[in-house]
């Protein structure tokens, strides 16, 4: 089973879950700001290890060109909670143990794990607008270089 993709130009799916420290969270609190909302398989695994740690070390150039970035896993609040300590992560992570938010993205679906398919969470990148608009939907990508592809896509030194 693989869900429908979003689009440049689709609505981003609202929701609202719980962050490392458990509050809520809400897309609709970003209102205003461009936000980059990424989704990865499991913390404190390698791949999503590497990934967020270099979301980590472009926050500085991120925010500072306005965006505003925001994580996504299956986690549970108390093991985001070790991994944002663990690799000093200065930036909201979401638990979405239904898998309800990754649905609503297409980030949930069908994928190739050494040569088997199986269910998964298919990592991936979406940029938000202000209004709350998809200005750029990347699925499928690497945990090793997609930061800086993304900030060069972005304009972002």
């Amino acid at each position: 089973m693989t869900t429908t993709r979003l689009e440049s130009g689709s609505a981003a799916p609202d929701f609202t879950l719980l962050d490392q420290d458990g509050r809520s969270v809400s897309l609709a609190d970003f209102r205003g700001k461009k936000v980059v909302l990424y989704f990865y398989p499991a913390a404190m695994t390698p791949g999503c290890t590497t990934q967020a740690c270099d979301f980590r070390d472009s926050i500085a150039s991120l925010k500072g060109a306005g965006y505003e970035v925001v994580g996504i896993s299956r986690d549970e609040p108390a093991k985001l909670k070790k991994f944002a300590e663990r690799d000093g992560l200065a930036f909201p992570l979401l638990s979405d143990p239904d898998t309800a938010v990754h649905l609503a993205y297409g980030v949930w679906g069908d994928k190739m794990n050494y040569g088997k398919v199986i269910q998964g969470v298919i990592r991936s990148t979406f940029v938000i607008d202000e209004a709350g608009a998809i200005t750029l939907a990347k699925y499928n990508v690497k945990a090793t270089g997609h930061v800086a592809r993304l900030r060069r896509e972005l304009g972002i030194d």
